[in-house]
């Protein structure tokens, strides 16, 4: 068990090491001068000069990416380039809303997903599962910004049931941050639920049908007991992997939805930095996302040897 989880810590660690030096390379590669955007279009270029020197831009790019990583590893990312606040502070304050936002949603997804999985796998061939498959379809086919704007439409402007923008912490009034968040995370979560759903009903479908279930039917359980010890349980490791993948993809891709509902996440602090070539915010932002996935996905690994043993044996003779 040991062996199995240094495995997979240094595993992590080197693929953060590579997505470091992806991010320190990408955001280089950005067209634009965020010197120049600090100073001004109308600066001189001794001016410019002055700012990339304080910045540390007129430095040697191994020696940027060494005192980036050296920096990195301590959880300071330097200030922003274009408001000057630290930008450890810009991330403490916006993280906490974009993983909400995904943790809600992903629940919803969870919920709904394996929910219409198994009712499509038990009901395989007769109306239950086509009707659950067609709204899953939909759910792929709809784009999560079309789905937005339908919603805060129909359901904010129209209805009054949500509001349309707006954020309120959950830590601070638990029921109305709930309601403000809860129609971005049905937007969200209805995407993901489909793709739940697809990867459960495959893998139920598959072990309904094996012998132990046969055999289990066989000696006479009632079938709830046989659907869901046997068959949702032994489903788990799939499913598992889908819901740990869907989540990294959750808190990585709520930019869209954070921008239609007018949400302070991470996902909006991304494109204000973009759009004004703010390297240490850009820098610290990716890498911060990509950390939360990789370490999502090393849970996930690890929680596979509490759900399946087995892996729990094979990894440890590795």
């Amino acid at each position: 068990m040991a062996r199995f989880v240094f495995h997979r810590v240094w595993q992590s660690a080197v693929t953060l090491l590579l997505v470091s030096l992806v991010v320190f390379a990408g955001v280089r590669a950005l067209p634009g001068d965020p010197a120049t955007t600090m100073a001004g279009d109308q600066a001189d270029p001794a001016t410019v000069a002055a700012v990339r020197a304080e910045l540390g831009l007129d430095r040697a790019l191994p020696i940027q990416y060494l005192d980036f990583a050296k920096n990195a590893v301590t959880g300071d990312f330097g200030r922003s380039i274009r408001t000057g606040t630290p930008v450890r502070h810009m991330i403490r304050v916006t993280l906490p809303v974009t993983v909400q936002l995904a943790v809600y949603a992903m629940l919803i997804a969870v919920l709904v997903g394996v929910l219409g999985g198994v009712i499509a796998a038990v009901y395989r061939g007769r109306w239950p599962e086509w009707l659950v498959n067609g709204v899953s379809l939909v759910g792929l086919s709809v784009p999560t910004f079309w789905l937005g704007i339908l919603a805060v439409l129909y359901l904010s402007v129209g209805l009054g049931w949500f509001p349309a923008s707006g954020y309120v912490s959950p830590f601070d009034h638990p029921l109305r941050g709930l309601y403000y968040l809860t129609l971005p995370a049905l937007i969200l979560g209805v995407t993901h639920a489909a793709v739940v759903q697809r990867q459960t009903r495959s893998s139920m479908v598959e072990t309904l049908t094996a012998d132990f279930v046969r055999t289990a039917r066989a000696k006479g359980l009632a079938p709830r007991a046989v659907i869901v010890r046997y068959g949702l349980r032994n489903s788990l490791i799939v499913v598992t992997t889908v819901i740990g993948l869907q989540l990294g993809l959750l808190v990585a891709g709520t930019v869209v939805t954070e921008r239609i509902f007018g949400l302070p996440g991470i996902g909006k602090l991304t494109l204000d930095s973009v759009f004004s070539r703010d390297y240490p915010v850009i820098q610290a932002v990716v890498l911060v996302i990509a950390a939360s996935y990789i370490v999502i996905n090393l849970l996930v690994d690890l929680l596979y040897t509490v759900i399946d043993p087995r892996v729990r044996v094979s990894g440890s003779a590795q």
